[in-house]
């Protein structure tokens, strides 16, 4: 009986195993979570510094537009002024989107309501060569193609917004392309079946119905690519011209907070004003990423409700 007890109450292999399981499961998750606060705890304390640290003035580095962290002001706070490399990297990111928004959407609906299998298999695969070419082919691309093409037909110096948006545009298109196509394909069949049982054509049925019921999936698309853009930064830096100005036009050379930072990271000092600059920079850029993120959950609440 005491055997029979005893085999009985122990732990069995497949229990001990299910144990170990979930230990390494929430081992993994609570490192992750612990590195993410890591990194955020790291940026936001050398990013905080530079007005904590050297005096610098919040609205100073958000308002105005000179930036020299090297130099004091006439009241003697660092000149940090991150206006223009703010606006410069909304104004690449957001042309980036308008432009690549339409092509995606027009390529998905061409996949998965148009294409034959041969057509959705070639652009299936066009689109996953684009995913994998680096960011630094792509800088190279746009240095020796799409700059002189902007000079010759646009004027200018060929550097500034529209060459870095037009890099930006081919760099996040295979990205909005494949979720929208996610999207399209999870809409319901019944919906399209019940429409077309109506008597609507298929070019209605894509408008009024297939299009609307994924409108927010293409707006997550849209997002996740507008979080790329926001974050590049070898590509944009070797086409926009890097110069902190106030961007007054698509074709003036200008800079983006990456840019700024992949430029200027390793010419400083840890711990000087110039670097606790930069490091107030990526605090940005962190930021925005968490927006990104925060914008993409709220989507995907509404699309549930």
């Amino acid at each position: 009986m005491d055997k029979i007890k005893e085999k009985i109450t122990s732990n069995s292999k497949e229990t001990r195993q299910e144990l170990r399981g979930k230990i390494l499961t929430y081992s993994a998750i609570g490192l992750i979570i612990l590195v993410v606060l890591a990194i955020f705890i790291f940026v936001a304390s050398k990013g905080l510094a530079t007005f904590i640290q050297d005096n610098a003035s919040l609205k100073t580095f958000l308002t105005t537009t000179t930036w020299n962290p090297n130099v004091l002001g006439a009241d003697g706070k660092p000149l940090v002024g991150a206006l223009p490399m703010i606006a410069g990297s909304f104004g690449v990111t957001i042309l980036a989107a308008l432009l690549a928004t339409p092509f995606a959407v027009g390529t998905a609906l061409y996949m998965t309501e148009l294409a034959g299998k041969r057509g959705r298999d070639f652009l299936q695969v066009v689109i996953e060569l684009l995913v994998g070419i680096p960011s630094v082919v792509y800088g190279f691309i746009g240095l020796n193609v799409v700059v002189p093409f902007v000079r010759n037909h646009f004027g200018g110096s060929g550097y500034g917004i529209l060459a870095g948006a037009v890099v930006l545009f081919v760099m996040i298109l295979p990205t909005v392309t494949s979720m929208t196509v996610d999207a399209l394909k999870a809409v319901p069949k019944h919906y399209k079946s019940a429409s077309l049982a109506l008597g609507a054509t298929q070019w209605q049925t894509i408008y009024k119905v297939l299009l609307r019921a994924s409108i927010p999936g293409i707006l997550t698309a849209v997002i996740f690519g507008m979080a790329r853009a926001f974050g590049e930064a070898l590509a944009v830096q070797m086409v926009i011209g890097n110069a902190s100005l106030l961007p007054t036009s698509l074709l003036n050379p200008a800079s983006t907070l990456t840019s700024v930072l992949t430029m200027g990271i390793g010419n400083t000092v840890m711990g000087t004003t110039a670097n606790n600059a930069l490091w107030s920079l990526a605090l940005v850029l962190l930021l925005m990423s968490l927006l990104f993120n925060v914008l993409v959950r709220w989507v995907v609440r509404k699309r549930k409700m």
